[in-house]
């Protein structure tokens, strides 16, 4: 399978090490080594994932991986799967830890709830892996986890690609994720980053810049209609992931301005692939959050086996300044001729995908056979 990335020779890199290390230490570990590795009874690692509206993921898929990396590995280990609730994962993260667990893996609601669990992790002496997103200010061991920045710098490029030449000075606007989550506001650098210059020689012009409320799309289809009521002439739309801009999309269409207007995206979920084969959206980007899972799980195993997990890159806490051991994974920029890469590799299926008016729009790129 080939996928394009725009930053080739570095992204190559990052995932075929991690690749290489998903594959070397679930093989090093076996149904007969539990005991040792967990300590011998109980439970060895608790995962508490966080319900968020950005995607399906985190209920359908995430929690499964864990299982079956775990299952693979021969470790015992506890998942679990709650609302958005800072009460409830703070709950259930330490009724893990009084359950005796060495390593937990979070991904925190908001940073006031995960630096609560981490402290308390802390004080009974377990390690603490973030998962997808940092929690600021919490000083976790280890993170786990994909570039929001350089996602961000992927829909910036792709912005303007998608632009063109369409119109002079195009005014763009964002409707970022949610102000209370880290990978948002990386996001919302990424592609400042790659604009500014734009902005700043009045090639292009920015326009109205949002947060969405727990990346919800209801919240973004009544801020999108309130921006373009005020700024019809918006020209396109950093949407932070598909949802996002699956609701600007729905507010595009009813003013027959849907597939005009660039607008980004990310997670490839199946809404999302469908808006960028129909030209609606002008990009997403997959995240193999298979290999994520199953990195952490990897990093967690090994803790427990009581050796120390080769990460030599880190990420900044830019609360505490401290830089915490960081395995990052490669997000990759999917097009609509890069659809049937995601098909490829298992991330959704092809049925579903191409049900329907799809069908057509899916053999003619290639998901499908003719």
């Amino acid at each position: 399978m080939m996928i394009h990335i725009w930053t080739p020779s570095f992204g190559k890199v990052r995932l075929a090490i991690a690749g290489a290390l998903a594959v070397t230490l679930l093989a090093g570990c076996s149904a007969a080594d539990d005991s040792k590795s967990a300590g011998g009874s109980g439970v060895g690692v608790g995962v508490v994932l966080t319900d968020v509206t950005s995607s399906p993921r985190w209920k359908n898929q995430d929690p499964g991986y864990f299982r079956d990396a775990f299952r693979n590995a021969g470790v015992s280990a506890e998942v679990r799967h709650v609302a958005v609730d800072g009460s409830e994962f703070r709950d259930v993260g330490e009724a893990l830890i009084k359950q005796g667990v060495k390593v937990l893996i979070i991904t925190s609601p908001d940073s006031a709830a995960g630096k609560a669990l981490i402290a308390s992790a802390r004080e009974a002496k377990v390690t603490v892996i973030d998962y997808d997103r940092l929690t600021v200010g919490g000083s976790a061991d280890y993170v786990v986890g994909f570039d929001s920045a350089e996602i961000g710098r992927m829909q910036g490029y792709a912005m303007i690609k998608c632009l063109g030449t369409k119109s002079a000075n195009p005014l763009v606007a964002e409707l970022n994720g949610a102000p209370s989550d880290y990978n948002a506001a990386q996001l919302t650098a990424g592609h400042d980053i790659v604009l500014e210059s734009r902005y700043a020689d009045a090639e292009y012009t920015k326009g109205p810049s949002q947060y969405v409320p727990g990346w919800a799309p209801a919240q973004a289809k009544d801020i999108f209609t309130q921006m373009i009521g005020q700024q019809p002439r918006i020209d396109g739309v950093l949407a932070a992931d598909d949802g996002i801009a699956a609701a600007a999309i729905g507010v595009l269409r009813g003013l027959g301005r849907n597939g005009k207007v660039p607008v980004t995206g990310q997670n490839a979920t199946v809404e999302g692939l469908r808006n960028v084969l129909t030209g609606d959206q002008c990009m997403t980007v997959y995240k193999r959050i298979k290999l994520e899972a199953q990195t952490a799980a990897n990093i967690a195993v090994q803790l427990l086996r009581g050796q120390k997990p080769p990460v030599s890159a880190t990420i900044n806490d830019p609360e505490s300044n401290r830089e915490i051991p960081f395995n990052g994974l490669v997000p990759l920029p999917i097009t609509a001729t890069e659809v049937k890469d995601v098909v490829a590799d298992g991330f959704v299926e092809a049925g579903p995908l191409c049900a329907g008016n799809y069908q057509e729009l899916c053999r003619k790129y290639g998901v499908i056979g003719t």
